[in-house]
């Protein structure tokens, strides 16, 4: 029914599946849907899910930061542990990925952590939108040039083609920290102090 509002309603669907009460793929395919119907307006129908979407994560983000320990025993603590080891490595990665991949992933696990570990909002936010971005406005590409085709390679293809831009992004991200790490100790050579006192 939400539908049936346009951009607001897909807004507001996005933000229910993102807050406390979980749609499965049902934004996703009102999002395709909706953009195949009005193709000139998908950048539209898209900030309105991505918006809407990170308004309720950041609602059960804020949650978790004022009262994290009363969901904490409702959560698996397997999730939770995996979660919170790739937020103290790397917490706009492991966010930026969490938010691309669709369900079952444990987006609400990682949420969660962020929360408890009082995760710096700023990063957090943006991590978001970028990959809540980047999903939504590929689906939305997607409705307003295949129609309903696009529903139908979404159902089947969301998972792997969400999994391989994952792939992709730890990629970048440990070799970023790869290079970093090499340079570093070059650097820390170069300045070390000779016999004379002179930097070598």
């Amino acid at each position: 029914m939400l539908v049936l509002y346009g951009g607001w309603g897909l807004f507001a669907l996005s933000f229910l599946d993102s807050s406390l009460m979980p749609l499965p793929l049902i934004n996703d395919l009102a999002l395709i849907m909706m953009a195949s119907r009005r193709p000139a307006l998908w950048p539209i129908y898209a900030l309105a899910a991505t918006v809407g979407s990170v308004c309720g994560i950041f609602l059960f983000y804020g949650i978790a930061r004022g009262g994290g320990k009363v969901i904490w025993r409702k959560t698996t603590p397997q999730s939770i542990s995996r979660a919170q080891l790739w937020l103290d490595r790397n917490d706009f990665v492991a966010i930026l990925v969490a938010s691309l991949l669709p369900p079952p992933a444990p987006m609400k696990a990682f949420v969660l952590a962020a929360g408890l570990l009082r995760v710096h909002a700023l990063r957090f936010g943006l991590a978001l939108l970028v990959g809540r971005g980047l999903r939504f406005a590929a689906e939305a590409w997607l409705g307003a040039r295949y129609g309903p085709r696009a529903e139908e390679f979404v159902r089947h293809n969301l998972a792997w083609a969400s999994l391989a831009t994952a792939v992709l992004i730890v990629g970048l991200a440990l070799l970023r920290r790869w290079l970093v790490g090499r340079r570093t100790p070059e650097n820390s050579a170069q300045s070390f102090p000779g016999p004379g006192g002179e930097p070598k």
